[in-house]
């Protein structure tokens, strides 16, 4: 096995299960949706991204296909960002187009990472913009890009944000803002790079959170909606990226600056 980091681990653990359940399913997981009921081979799609989940977390976990699983998963992010997400801005509601652009912004950056950890020789000849220090830029721009529609759903959706707050804490509302400031705020710090890397670890801190003190206590209550189920699944999958992206910066001091 080729582990790289913790973070690694977690994201090929997110696409394996993706992957199964897609093919349980029969069709598109939470991060894939949302996709048009009208386009042609919708099902045959379906199978393909599952299929394309499956193999490439079981190929990040292995060293003889850690690279190749790398660069498969990211050119399908990548043609996912350009064919659905960046149009549907212009077809969805606001917040459904941006945050659909920003998770999957979101999952590309974890999978730019691992890419450039993985690069063979090969991919570091023809691919030479993608990798190194110049795709771990891109990688951490996409992501500080991801983290801002999330931060601006909890301004736009204020009442449903706070509805989720967990009932022994106060000022449900006043959480409903802060969190949103500090997706936004964390996104900037990304894009700019000041405190950059503590600004990735407090925002998957703060996925990982939602998702123990939200999610976790109704999944124990078995009240959860369909919609909430793909909530759960998409905050775990977009925590595993959010690790793997701080996982990048090892050996960056957590209070650098770049001037």
């Amino acid at each position: 096995m080729r582990i790289a980091s913790a973070g690694h681990a977690a994201f090929a653990a997110v696409m394996i299960a993706f992957g199964i359940l897609g093919l349980v399913k029969g069709d598109f997981t939470v991060v894939w949706e949302p996709v048009p009921k009208t386009i042609p081979a919708r099902e045959l799609l379906v199978y393909l991204c599952a299929v394309v989940s499956l193999a490439s977390g079981i190929g990040l976990l292995l060293q003889r296909t850690a690279a190749l699983a790398a660069r498969v998963l990211l050119a399908f992010f990548v043609l996912w960002l350009l064919v659905w997400r960046i149009p549907g801005l212009f077809q969805l509601s606001l917040v459904e187009g941006t945050w659909s652009l920003g998770k999957t912004m979101v999952m590309t950056a974890g999978a730019w990472v691992l890419f450039v950890w993985f690069a063979t020789d090969w991919d570091r000849q023809r691919f030479g913009w993608a990798t190194g220090d110049k795709g771990l830029r891109i990688a951490r721009v996409l992501y500080g890009l991801g983290l801002i529609p999330f931060g601006l759903a909890h301004f736009l959706y204020p009442q449903p944000t706070a509805a989720l707050v967990p009932g022994w804490l106060p000022w449900h509302m006043a959480w409903a803002y802060i969190t949103g400031v500090t997706f936004i705020l964390a996104g900037v710090a990304i894009l700019i790079g000041v405190f950059a890397r503590l600004a990735a670890a407090l925002s998957a801190l703060q996925m990982g959170l939602f998702g123990l003190l939200v999610w976790v206590p109704l999944v124990a209550k078995g009240s959860l909606s369909a919609f909430q189920w793909g909530e759960v699944v998409i905050t775990v999958a977009l925590t595993a990226a959010g690790w793997v992206v701080t996982d990048s910066y090892r050996g960056t001091p957590w209070l650098a600056t770049r001037r």
